[in-house]
């Protein structure tokens, strides 16, 4: 079987053919021959709607996540709970997100992932629809729902890089993820944004949940008639019998044992902590930094000056832009030098960030701007690993565990990261609070925030020991052979499939 067989182009959500994972393209603009042309089963043209489409959802993925931080004052007044209680709210959906990872990334290595991301943004947008009508007396139920929430974002983010990268290779692969990833810091900017800005429109915070769902189900729109499922590893022109399944406890073994991805993973999170720990505190400690010198007045009366929130949704959507551009150009030239890159860039990414996140939490009690400033700098040079870091993971794991990959990397980033860092930085500012005067509110979150800077240059190392393996590693994926027990091509009621030499021998 060739790689441009059409009979191979059809799989079914509910298949255990291991090719042909394209669906027959009946739309108008993309002839039959066009589609056969390319090795991956989609025409140019319609891989670049496919990422445009990927792009957009990714965007909507992070705005949904951080419009519930934008309005979380209104919230808390709403239900009438604390600041440990609210923060539940991210906690709730860090858990289900990382938890039900793998089982997406599972599905996604085997069946029609098409399918599954319409289905799971499907679900997102009614249930984030849902919550926002959830009353006062009934704040389990919002936690419930963004619980579920984390559902449908768990079988996107595992699976839509996969496809970028089956139908991409190379520095345009590197491109076109760049291009994905510029959406997670500009659609959490926008979630600051669009979450603030609806609620003081419409005075009502459970306005603010009904923009993403809307804009949810144009996605599922967009991906059933513009996006085509391709065939996985066929842009690589891998042979046929090296991209035979396995087992999941084989590809996690073999996961285990790829140097540059479980390093990778690590350096990876502490770049979720990191920005674990500033989306949720950031807007806090810019506010206190202002009281505490003089520029702004205590919060006494209810509603509070949240114009902090907007300017660190604004500084966030720009730094991401030039972060993560900033990080593909760097690392594109510098490959013509040395393989290495990639995590070498990640690594000056981090220990570049580090000092400037330190400055701007010191310079906070001399004046907001210079801790703008500094925060600028340190976010734009942080967001140069997004993109570089998915392509690490996409070249040095083999086509048919990379959604497994991705799920592995989504859970040990957030278990270790995000998940918990707001609430450690938290815990770490109630014990050096000697009293609850604005000074002591201020100096102690200050303080905390300062384990940032150090877990960021731990990221670094990471990074660089990333480099001493990357060559190794890549070479691996690319030539990578099967087992003894590699499939063989067996007649099976008039169509071929693939079974283990065990099961036929005698």
């Amino acid at each position: 079987m060739s790689h441009t067989d059409p009979t191979s182009d059809t799989t079914p959500f509910f298949s255990d053919d291991t090719e042909g994972e394209g669906s027959p393209d009946k739309d108008g603009g993309h002839s039959p021959q066009q589609e056969e042309d390319s090795p991956s089963g989609v025409s140019d043209k319609r891989a670049f709607l496919t990422v445009a489409v990927l792009c957009y959802i990714n965007l909507l993925n992070y705005m949904d996540r951080f419009t519930v931080a934008g309005v979380l004052p209104d919230i808390e007044k709403f239900f009438n709970i604390n600041d440990g209680t609210s923060g539940l709210l991210q906690t709730v959906f860090i858990c289900s997100y990382m938890f039900l990872a793998p089982v997406f990334g599972y599905l996604g290595d085997r069946y029609n992932r098409k399918i599954i991301m319409c289905v799971g943004i499907g679900f997102w947008s009614v249930v984030t629809l849902a919550s926002s009508f959830i009353g006062k007396n009934y704040f389990w139920a919002l936690l419930f729902t963004r619980g579920l929430v984390g559902v449908g974002e768990a079988s996107y983010s595992t699976i839509a890089p996969t496809i970028i990268a089956d139908l991409f290779i190379k520095e345009k692969r590197t491109n076109m993820l760049s291009i994905f990833y510029f959406a997670i810091p500009v659609g959490s900017g926008l979630g600051y944004i669009v979450g603030s800005q609806v609620d003081n429109l419409a005075r009502d915070w459970h306005w603010a949940l009904r923009v993403t769902p809307t804009l949810g189900l144009v996605a599922v729109f967009l991906l059933l008639f513009v996006v085509k499922e391709p065939k996985r590893g066929a842009v690589e022109a891998r042979p046929e019998h090296t991209l035979h399944r396995t087992s999941w406890l084989t590809d996690m073994k073999s996961l285990s044992k790829n140097k540059s991805f479980v390093l990778s993973t690590f350096g990876f999170t502490a770049v979720a902590f990191v920005t674990g720990s500033l989306a949720l505190w950031a807007p806090a400690f810019l506010f206190r930094a202002a009281v505490f010198t003089g520029e702004k007045q205590p919060c006494v009366v209810e509603p509070c000056d949240i114009s902090d929130s907007l300017y660190f949704g604004i500084i966030t959507c720009v730094t991401g832009v030039l972060g993560v551009a900033m990080g593909v150009w760097v690392s594109q030239r510098l490959r013509v030098r040395t393989p290495r890159a990639d995590p070498l860039v990640c690594a000056a990414g981090l220990l570049l960030a580090a000092p400037f996140l330190y400055l701007s939490i010191i310079f906070a009690q001399i004046s907001t701007v210079a801790t703008y400033v500094f925060i600028f700098f340190g976010e734009t040079f942080l967001c140069m690993n997004w993109a570089i870091v998915a392509d690490i993971l996409l070249y040095v794991v083999v086509p048919t565990r990379r959604s497994t990959a991705e799920a592995f990397q989504i859970v040990l980033s957030h278990l270790l990261g995000d998940a918990g860092s707001p609430y450690l930085i938290g815990v770490v500012s109630d014990s050096l609070k000697q009293s609850d005067s604005y000074i002591w509110q201020f100096r102690s979150l200050q303080l905390s925030l300062l384990l940032c800077s150090f877990v960021a240059v731990l990221g670094g190392a990471f990074f660089l020991a990333t480099a001493l393996f990357i060559e190794k590693d890549r070479l691996s994926a690319e030539n990578y052979a099967p087992s003894d027990d590699a499939p063989i091509i067996v007649p099976k009621r008039g169509r071929s499939t693939k079974v283990p030499v065990s099961s036929v021998l005698i």
